[in-house]
């Protein structure tokens, strides 16, 4: 085994040092994998993704028509993202991230998924903080059109509602942070928010509060560690 241990990248960031490695698995037959770590903390591993994937997939499949414009917020290694422009009704994407380390670890390649996402035109990748963004009283997340309201917002950053990676995040988790997300969106238009622990009634009831109809769904997966399966979150809730 060439590969064991290689690290990518490690900046400063205005959440503290983040770094990208590459690493060789030896409990997994020397599987390649991709790691973020935010000081010493693990943000992110390229074995365990189902649950980004169908943050997309199920929250753009509770969505009518086709033309969708999409918000991903939290671009990580890209999984969301990827599988929101596999379903060909998305027209335009922004993933807002507020690391540029990571920006630029996709456009530079460095991650498996960066070249495809860099080199779809659909796909717009944005340095701001995605929950300063949605706070905002404006109607949107472009402040080059600030009446453009988008069809699908998912976010990915925390991770919980009640969890949260930087403390100043927990203002979104209340009813008037989910009311500003909400008038982001078109009517019928649907956030998704991917959790790694499981369904919180009292999130469940605060998304009843402020949207016309909410879900949870449990998205499990084998984790090889254990040999057993593992399991995440994913809500969903439409806009009145």
């Amino acid at each position: 085994m060439s590969l064991i241990f290689e690290e990518l990248d490690y900046q400063q960031t205005p959440l503290g040092e983040i770094s990208l490695r590459r690493r060789a698995e030896p409990r997994l037959d020397g599987e390649i994998l991709y790691e973020v770590k935010l000081g010493d903390e693990f943000l992110m591993s390229s074995l365990f993704t189902e649950a980004e994937i169908q943050l997309a997939r199920l929250g753009l499949a509770a969505l009518a028509g086709a033309d969708f414009d999409v918000v991903v917020g939290g671009l990580g290694l890209g999984y969301t993202a990827v599988a929101a422009l596999e379903n060909p009704s998305v027209s335009s994407l922004s993933v807002i991230d507020i690391m540029q380390p990571v920006i630029d670890w996709h456009r530079k390649g460095l991650v498996p998924l960066g070249k495809q996402l860099v080199s779809d035109p659909r796909c717009t990748l944005i340095h701001a903080d995605f929950f300063e963004l949605a706070a905002s009283s404006g109607g949107s997340f472009d402040p080059d059109n600030p009446r453009k309201r988008v069809h699908a917002i998912l976010l990915d950053i925390d991770h919980s509602p009640s969890h949260w990676l930087n403390p100043g995040n927990k203002s979104f988790y209340t009813r008037q942070g989910l009311e500003n997300l909400a008038n982001k969106l078109l009517p019928g238009g649907i956030f998704g928010l991917w959790s790694n622990d499981p369904p919180e009634t009292e999130f469940t009831d605060l998304l009843n509060s402020v949207f016309n109809f909410s879900e949870s769904h449990i998205v499990r997966f084998s984790n090889p560690y254990t040999r057993g399966e593992s399991s995440n979150t994913v809500y969903l809730a439409r806009r009145k």
